[in-house]
């Protein structure tokens, strides 16, 4: 059976497809991303399974927002989509990208080709009620569903099953922090599989400095601007989102490659910011985990700028974390182990495999659907 994986973003999207081989096992036989607000769904997918030889026999979607109505990847029925609808209102710019990209799979695939979805907020559904609910009284708080749900899900549990596989005698991973840093940047500490706290919050604009997002700022910043640049709160939401960050300020620039050859103070200075909210989350990560077993860095900057990682761990030997700073140069977009001989935390780089988690969202679901069908008949 081929698997078409739809990873969309709210201007890009990766396409992948993967066949089924023996004992459970996948392979990828295809990859596309496409990066434009401008790309037609339909068309793009015609074009993509067009080159597959062979029938598609699911499609498995990244959605972003699943609230607390989906606790798991979920079959895209009509009750499904209704309710990843209602939630665009907590993510206007992903949701409905998502639901576009369900109703041209269906046009391309046909509608008896089954749907998943796999939620990025999944993963994070249990977390602890300190570290999921803010101090807001009910009534304007959990109540109007403002909590933290925390994204990047698809990917921090993708380099948390990675690290599984490398350190079996680790049970279910032991205490770990995950380091998701691309263009959006976050954190998670994860104890035996279970998500224990995350950066990103109520909206992915909460926490580590990122490309074009500002992180942590006290909400009291938002009436002030209102007033001071006479915009509305939206436009200053806006602000935080599309020109804070690296880009805010560094003067426009975000790749942290250019950064860290910049020797400008400018350059230098958002370098330091971005690198010191992330070594902050790590020193309140150890004593939320009671300690660390590792640290993995994921994502385009987390994988390929040995800058960063480097000057995230600077200074984190109280805490027994050592580099080996000629593995750490070394390791650039692929797996690769960076810590030192004497380091009693290990240090991975890994990457993401977020379509690895969607295929097996396909996995669970359909099993599920044939064990269901078989204890009926």
């Amino acid at each position: 059976m081929i698997v078409v994986t739809v990873n969309s973003g709210s201007t890009s999207v990766k396409l992948a497809a993967y066949v089924s081989e023996n004992a459970g096992a996948w392979s990828r036989i295809a990859q596309e991303p496409h990066a434009g607000s401008a790309a037609q769904p339909v068309t793009v997918l015609q074009e993509f399974v067009g080159k597959l030889e062979g029938c598609v026999g699911a499609v498995a979607h990244r959605v972003v927002h699943g609230g607390t109505r989906f606790r798991g990847p979920a079959l895209l029925d009509a009750q499904a989509m209704k309710a990843i609808d209602q939630l665009s209102e907590l993510a206007p710019l992903h949701n409905p990208k998502a639901l576009h990209w369900i109703e041209a799979a269906r046009q391309v695939v046909g509608e008896q080709v089954p749907q998943v979805a796999a939620f990025d907020t999944s993963f994070f559904c249990d977390m602890p009620a300190v570290a999921g609910e803010y101090a807001l009284a009910p009534r304007f708080g959990v109540d109007q569903a403002v909590r933290r749900y925390g994204f990047h899900g698809l990917a921090h549990e993708a380099l948390w099953r990675r690290w599984c596989e490398l350190h079996p005698e680790l049970r279910r991973g032991g205490k770990l922090i995950t380091l998701q840093l691309g263009g959006g940047c976050s954190a998670a500490a994860i104890a035996g599989g279970q998500p224990l706290d995350t950066t990103m919050g109520f909206s992915p604009l909460e926490g580590l400095v990122m490309a074009t997002r500002s992180g942590d700022v006290d909400p009291a910043v938002v009436p002030y601007l209102q007033h001071r640049l006479s915009r509305t709160a939206e436009e200053i939401i806006e602000l935080f989102n599309r020109e804070s960050g690296l880009s805010g300020v560094a003067g426009g620039e975000t790749d942290l490659g250019t950064l860290a050859a910049d020797p400008s103070p400018r350059s230098q200075f958002a370098l330091d910011l971005y690198c010191y909210r992330i070594r902050k989350c790590l020193g309140a990560f150890f004593a939320v985990l009671g300690g660390c077993d590792g640290i993995v860095f994921g994502g385009g900057v987390g994988e390929h700028v040995p800058a960063v990682r480097s000057r995230v761990l600077s200074g984190m030997a109280w805490a027994g974390v050592r580099i080996a700073e000629e593995a750490n140069q070394a390791a650039r977009g692929q797996d690769a182990s960076i810590d030192a001989p004497e380091s009693s935390v290990r240090v991975h780089v890994l990457a993401v495999d977020e379509e690895g988690v969607l295929v097996r969202a396909v996995r669970t679901i359909l099993d599920g659907h044939a064990a269901c069908h078989s204890e009926r008949t």
